[in-house]
């Protein structure tokens, strides 16, 4: 079987900020077409890196690739879409004005709006206000303004905070029907239930990359189905080493991820 493309190659990314390091060297790839979970704790690292990959964050060394070209270059403007955790959306507009006006920025029609619209399952609400409609649905119409261009790669910044198990269930159904059309995920989150949507995990710990590997592989490895508690195993197993969370640990998972694509 051919190995899928690389959407993101990262080779000692170092990110450093009022002279602390964020990132400490981190070292993955992350295939194309799937959905990849970027987990961790509050404050291991995940906004900056996802910062990072779309071109607003300064790397300090090391190199970031992006669909091919270095992050933040003007070719990937139109490729690359980003939804932080706050929804950046006017709220005195409606869902279709928002989502017609970021589109209008990528050059997308008025037919892409409202496919995006369809796409996060807000059609009954086109002409409402962003600011009357609900938290969950507030949060969806950002992810509608990065889809209206249809981006090749998309990075979410824990799309699924704050929102009940219903609403979180149907995002993560729309994300693998967008992976399965052939857009790259990348979605963060601290919750680790949420491994099990995602066909490939980046294990973040204070900056540093405990492991890139499976949800099968991290229960595997954590000697537990409750990927939470396999996480926790995986994250004592690295205090007890000497050598900590570094480069041994993050190739070994690599290797595994590399050889479970190419079976």
């Amino acid at each position: 079987m051919t190995p899928f493309p690389t959407a993101i190659e990262a080779a000692g990314l170092r990110v450093d900020r009022s002279r602390r390091e964020i990132l400490k060297g981190l070292d993955f790839r992350v295939h194309a077409d799937r959905i990849t979970g970027l987990l961790g704790p509050s404050g291991s690292g995940k906004t900056t890196l996802m910062r990072a990959i779309v071109g607003v964050q300064r790397i300090t060394r090391g190199s970031l690739t992006v669909l091919g070209q270095p992050a933040g270059s003007a070719q990937l403007r139109h490729d690359v879409g980003y939804v932080t955790q706050g929804a950046s959306v006017y709220a005195d507009l409606s869902v279709q004005a928002n989502v017609r006006y970021f589109g209008a920025m990528h050059g997308a029609t008025a037919a892409d709006a409202t496919e995006a619209i369809a796409a996060v399952g807000l059609e009954d609400f086109a002409g409402q206000k962003a600011a009357d409609l609900s938290g969950g649905q507030f949060s969806r119409v950002s992810l509608a303004c990065a889809l209206v261009a249809h981006p090749k790669l998309l990075v979410l910044d824990e799309p699924t905070v704050g929102l009940d198990p219903v609403l979180r269930a149907e995002l993560w159904d729309r994300f693998a029907a967008m992976a399965a059309a052939g857009t790259t995920l990348l979605v963060s989150s601290h919750v680790m239930e949420e491994a099990s949507h995602c066909s490939s995990l980046l294990l973040l710990r204070d900056g540093g990359l405990l492991a890139q590997l499976t949800p099968a592989e991290l229960a595997e490895r954590g000697r537990s189905e409750d990927l939470e508690r396999a996480f926790l195993t995986i994250i004592k197993a690295a205090d007890s080493n000497s050598n900590g969370p570094g480069p041994g640990i993050n190739r070994a998972g690599q290797g595994r991820q590399e050889r479970q694509v190419r079976s």
